[in-house]
């Protein structure tokens, strides 16, 4: 029953994600198309002339936040439960959001392609595939941790695990915000620091499967 229990969950999870994705897909284009922009008109990103309009956007990331929050927080029954969820609602969204931009836009054009992530505190920026291969990672290790925890089995995330896995989430971030001023200098990043952000997704992926591993291995111990 437990197994039917959590592709269930599983299901409703990543439905509501697919939607959200879709509805803030929807959101991007009905406003650059009010604003006549094209989607795939990013850079160079003027500030000042956005006006509210830009403090609107920060409140909007800034719910998306609190609403995939929220869905982990419902669908979890512990705190590392509850957080391996979040992870699989982002990394849904996420995808989803691209995938909805190039159904409704044909934007972006391919992996390549730059966007602005993000606006908090700074601009981040990145290639596509990027966040794309966070996602993945998000949805893959999420998945796995809150289905062995539903199915009344144990991860080992202790301090150690969960330090290393933090170290490579903020390593991560660095390379998206390298190229923060000249964003904010109204400039169009070209080069991605793909080394750093190799080296914070490496930490955090081994942190996840030591996690799982040591688990698996001794079903006794618990975190």
């Amino acid at each position: 029953m437990r197994r039917f229990e959590v592709r269930g969950l599983a299901l409703a999870v990543v439905l509501f994600s697919l939607a959200m994705a879709y509805l803030e897909s929807a959101v991007v284009v009905d406003l650059r198309a009010a604003l006549g922009l094209s989607a795939g008109e990013v850079f160079p990103v003027s500030f000042a002339s956005t006006g509210n309009l830009g403090w609107i956007e920060v409140g909007r990331e800034a719910a998306t936040l609190i609403m995939i929050g929220g869905v982990g927080w419902i669908a979890g029954r512990s705190p590392l439960e509850r957080l391996a969820w979040a992870a699989v609602v982002f990394g849904v969204w996420d995808i989803g959001y691209y995938a909805w931009l190039w159904v409704f836009s044909g934007w972006p054009t391919g992996l390549g392609t730059w966007d602005l992530l993000f606006l908090l505190p700074v601009p981040w920026a990145g290639p596509v595939w990027a966040p794309i291969a966070v996602s993945a990672g998000l949805i893959g290790f999420g998945l796995a941790i809150a289905a062995r925890l539903r199915a009344g089995g144990a991860v080992r995330m202790d301090r150690r695990r969960f330090g290393l896995l933090l170290l490579g989430g903020l390593v991560v971030i660095v390379a998206f915000l390298t190229n923060a001023g000249l964003v904010l200098a109204g400039g169009t990043p070209r080069e991605f620091a793909w080394p750093i952000f190799v080296l914070g997704m490496g930490l955090g992926i081994v942190a996840a499967v030591d996690a799982l591993r040591e688990s698996a291995l001794d079903p006794a111990r618990s975190g």
